[in-house]
C-alpha cells in the first residue's frame, strides 16, 4: 500500500470513529431540563417515531422539585436515558428522588426504570400488569428500532400500585387521575399547586396520536375529563408543551376524524388497502409523523372496525 493510500485509509477510519453512534460510549441524549412552572421541569422530546438517530427520545418526561424530594414523571425509553435524566436532575437540585410515576405501558414511559431502581416506581395496576405481560417483547422491539442506545436496558416492572387520589409532597398537591382509552390504564398527574398537567399518554400536541392499545370511544372520554381541569401548563406525552388546552381539542379532532372515516369506509365495503391510502385533511398536515402514524392506526383499528361493519348472518 502506498503512503497516499495509507493516509486515505487512516482518514476514513478517523471519520468513522468520530461519527455519531460509532461507539456506544459516544451516544448521548444531551438532556437539558426546561423549567415550565415553579419547581417544575420537562425534558422535551422530538415529534418523531423511534429511530436510531433519536434513540427513542420522543417523550416529554419531567420532574417536580418539592421540599420532600423530587417527583419524577416517566423514566424514558432506555437505561441510558434514565441515567442521563437522573444526572440532569442533579444539575437542578441535590434533593433525593422521592418517587417515580409511570403513565402507561408504552416503552418510552418506563424503560429507564433501571436508573431509578432504588426508589419507589408507581403506576396504575393495569399498567403494571401490562408491563408484566408485554414488557419483554416491547424491550426487544426497542432494541430492533433504536439499536445501541438500548445497550444494558432490561425491563423493570413498577413496584407500587397507585389509584385515584391526591398526594402531598412538600407544598405540592398532586392529583393522580386514573384513565382508560389511549391504553387500558393511563395515569395523568395534575399538580393542583401550579396547575401543571402531565397528561400521561392521553394528549398529543402537533404530533399524530399513536393507537396500538387504543379504544377511541374511551379515549374521547379521557379527553373530556382532562378538559374540565383548570390547566395553566399542559405537558403532552408527545409534542409541544403548551400554556393552554388547545392540544386536547387537537387530539380530539384527530380521533373523531380517524374513527369516523375508517367506519364510513368499512361500511362502504372498502378494504384495509384502500383505507391505508385515504387522503388526510389539510388541517392535520402540521402534525408530526402524519402519514406513517395514520397507516399504523389503520393497521391497529381496522380489523375491529371492519368486523363491526360486516353484516350478521344467522
Amino acid at each position: 500500500m502506498t503512503i497516499g493510500a495509507t493516509r486515505a485509509l487512516l482518514s476514513f477510519l478517523l471519520i468513522l470513529i468520530a461519527a455519531p453512534g460509532w461507539a456506544a460510549g459516544s451516544l448521548t441524549y444531551g438532556l437539558k431540563p426546561v423549567q415550565i412552572a415553579p419547581d417544575t421541569y420537562v425534558f422535551e422530546g422530538t415529534r418523531e417515531h423511534f429511530t436510531r438517530a433519536n434513540g427513542g427520545n420522543i417523550l416529554n418526561p419531567g420532574f417536580i422539585v418539592t421540599d420532600a424530594g423530587v417527583i419524577v414523571i416517566q423514566s424514558g425509553p432506555s437505561r441510558r436515558f434514565g441515567e442521563e435524566m437522573r444526572a440532569a436532575i442533579r444539575t437542578v437540585t441535590d434533593k433525593p428522588i422521592r418517587k417515580v410515576f409511570i403513565g402507561n405501558l408504552h416503552p418510552d414511559y418506563w424503560l429507564g426504570n433501571q436508573a431509578f431502581a432504588d426508589v419507589p416506581i408507581a403506576a396504575l395496576p393495569g399498567t403494571i400488569e401490562g408491563i408484566k405481560a408485554e414488557g419483554k417483547g416491547m424491550t426487544e422491539n426497542m432494541y430492533r428500532l433504536v439499536g445501541d442506545w438500548m445497550r444494558g436496558t432490561e425491563p423493570v416492572v413498577p413496584t407500587e400500585a397507585v389509584y385515584g387520589s391526591t398526594v402531598v409532597y412538600g407544598s405540592h398537591r398532586l392529583r393522580l387521575i386514573p384513565l382508560e382509552g389511549h391504553t387500558a390504564a393511563d395515569l395523568a398527574v395534575y399538580d393542583e399547586t401550579t396547575r401543571v398537567l402531565f397528561a400521561g399518554g392521553v394528549v398529543f400536541s402537533d404530533r399524530t396520536p399513536t393507537t396500538p392499545h387504543a379504544d377511541v370511544a374511551k379515549w374521547l372520554k379521557e379527553l373530556d375529563e382532562l378538559e374540565a381541569l383548570d390547566v395553566a401548563v399542559l405537558v403532552p406525552n408527545h409534542g409541544r408543551v403548551r400554556a393552554d388546552k388547545a392540544a386536547i381539542a387537537q387530539t380530539r379532532d384527530w380521533l373523531i376524524w380517524l374513527d369516523r372515516t375508517l367506519r364510513e369506509r368499512a361500511e362502504a365495503g372498502a378494504d384495509m388497502a384502500d383505507a391505508l391510502n385515504l387522503p388526510i385533511p389539510d388541517r392535520f398536515q402540521s402534525l408530526g409523523v402524519l402519514r406513517e402514524e395514520y397507516q399504523r392506526s389503520v393497521a391497529h383499528l381496522w380489523p375491529r372496525i371492519e368486523q363491526a361493519a360486516l353484516p350478521r348472518v344467522n
